[in-house]
């Protein structure tokens, strides 16, 4: 399995951290060396003085000033041969080689082995013995060749009481100890980075192994969302950006399948819509074809019966006009694009308007139309002309389905800012299994074999109340009451 994001960050973390130890080694070789030498001079500048100090008393006390010249402030070999005693001693003591150089630059006393004429020295080890002469503490390297090592040698003066430079204490120590001291704790630190490299290496490894599992998980739900199969999901449940990520792809998955169920049933809804189409023109365009081959061909001769196949071609192009022009309503309705002529309105006007339209059409059928209305202004944002439509889509249908002298009544009520027109009648009623589907397109209930109709009129409704943010209920009990609802929401200005 190639784990392309691991090598990268196996790569880029252990880079970084060679890079860093890299900077680090330099820095802790320099820094730690400087450390141990500064620490180093400044024990043997301390020692250092502290045995010029002690050899200016000893000198001092011993020295003549009628023997000036003779070496070591005009020591003969007598004092010299007690000198010495005291030097070896201050050489164990010190725990390094100790020198002497007196105060003429000629003689070089040492605490081990033999005595070093001044002219021996390296031209570049004067620089010491020149500087501790004038009173300063120096320190140099420039006598590892003579002793064989590399060493650091510090520079003391030995002053009289008089504050006068009398001798020179030359104190050698190896740096070897010194270096390997930096040697060892560079060891320790390489070893430390190879330790912490390994460690991050295997870390690396291992969260980027976590990192990606989860990634792997999204691609596979990703690809298979891109097959079609919008049920997948992540299971991926992390609080950082990856969770994020797998949330979205989750939420995006059941978008799309919701899309596609939506699409699957606007599919279906196309179908049956075009179906249904088919089937209610199919009906009247037959009738209307035989009764024409029955004129043409002379079949009916009778005036009467060419009277009444005229009457019925009539009726049948009456029914596939109001057909289309339900077709064409319900088309722009149903199109987003669609506008409304949205204005203020009152719907007691508009209310009024439908009764007296329809009393006409209720008396034909024998029925007795009560209207309650105590209100005079409803006032209402919204298309006069699709209210009124859908109204009286409901109080035709509650006509229609009422039997010969019954009643139906449309009822107003009012409170805080919601109106409730109710039209009810005693008619047939809608099983409750047809309650869920009166709002389809070309949906008749089984009560409604006998009604005429289009099966677009509540389908329109819906859309007109829809456009208008008016809630619609129905209530229904079969061969007893059916009542259709209507919730608005009236403006606010309402006149008191």
């Amino acid at each position: 399995m190639n784990y392309k994001i691991t090598q990268k960050l196996v790569l880029f973390v252990s880079s970084l951290l060679i890079i860093f130890s890299l900077i680090m080694g330099l820095s802790f070789t320099l820094m730690f060396r400087k450390s141990t030498m500064d620490y180093h001079k400044h024990d043997m500048q301390k020692r250092a003085e502290v045995i010029a100090e002690s050899l200016s008393e000893y000198l001092d006390a011993d020295s003549d000033p009628d023997r000036r010249g003779m070496g070591m402030g005009g020591m003969g070999m007598t004092t010299m041969r007690g000198f010495m005693p005291y030097l070896n001693v201050i050489d164990d003591i010190a725990m390094s080689d100790v020198w002497i150089v007196d105060e003429n630059e000629e003689l070089i006393l040492r605490g081990q082995g033999a005595d070093l004429d001044y002219k021996e020295l390296p031209e570049s080890a004067n620089e010491v013995v020149q500087e501790a002469l004038k009173g300063n503490i120096y320190f140099s390297e420039e006598f590892s060749d003579i002793l064989g090592a590399r060493t650091l040698t510090v520079g003391a003066p030995v002053r009289s009481s008089s504050e006068d430079t009398i001798a020179v204490v030359l104190l050698h120590a190896s740096i070897t100890g010194m270096e390997s001291v930096v040697y060892s704790g560079l060891q320790i630190f390489i070893l430390s980075t190879l330790l912490a490299l390994f460690l991050s290496i295997i870390l690396t490894i291992l969260l980027s192994r976590r990192f990606v599992k989860p990634l792997k998980q999204m691609t596979k739900t990703a690809g298979r969302l891109s097959e079609g199969d919008y049920s997948v999901k992540t299971h991926v449940t992390q609080d950082d950006e990856i969770g994020d990520l797998a949330r979205t792809l989750d939420i995006l998955s059941d978008r799309l399948d919701l899309a596609s169920r939506e699409s699957e049933r606007l599919e279906q809804s196309r179908r049956d819509f075009i179906s249904s189409i088919s089937h209610e023109l199919r009906t009247p365009v037959t009738v209307l074809r035989g009764s024409l081959e029955a004129l043409k061909d002379k079949v009916i001769k009778e005036p009467a019966q060419v009277e009444e196949y005229h009457e019925q071609m009539f009726t049948e192009i009456l029914a596939l006009q109001r057909l289309v022009d339900d077709l064409l309503s319900l088309t722009k309705l149903q199109n987003p694009d669609f506008r409304m002529q949205m204005e203020p309105l009152n719907l007691t006007e508009v209310l009024n308007d439908v009764v007296r339209s329809m009393q006409t059409i209720a008396k034909k059928n024998d029925i007795d139309l009560i209207y309650e209305n105590r209100y005079e202004t409803l006032l209402f944002h919204g298309d006069y002309g699709r209210i009124r439509q859908m109204i009286t889509a409901v109080l035709d249908n509650a006509i229609k389905f009422s039997s010969s002298r019954d009643q139906v009544k449309i009822g107003v009520t009012a409170s805080e800012g919601i109106l409730r027109v109710s039209v009810e009648d005693h008619g047939k009623g809608i099983s409750e299994e047809d309650l869920d589907h009166i709002f389809e397109r070309f949906y008749r209930h089984k009560n409604a074999d006998s009604v005429t109709g289009t099966g677009l009129g509540l389908a329109i409704v819906k859309e007109i109340a829809q456009r208008h943010a008016i809630e619609i209920e129905v209530e229904s009990t079969p061969q007893t009451h059916t009542v259709f609802t209507f919730v608005f929401r009236l403006m606010e200005d309402q006149p008191q």
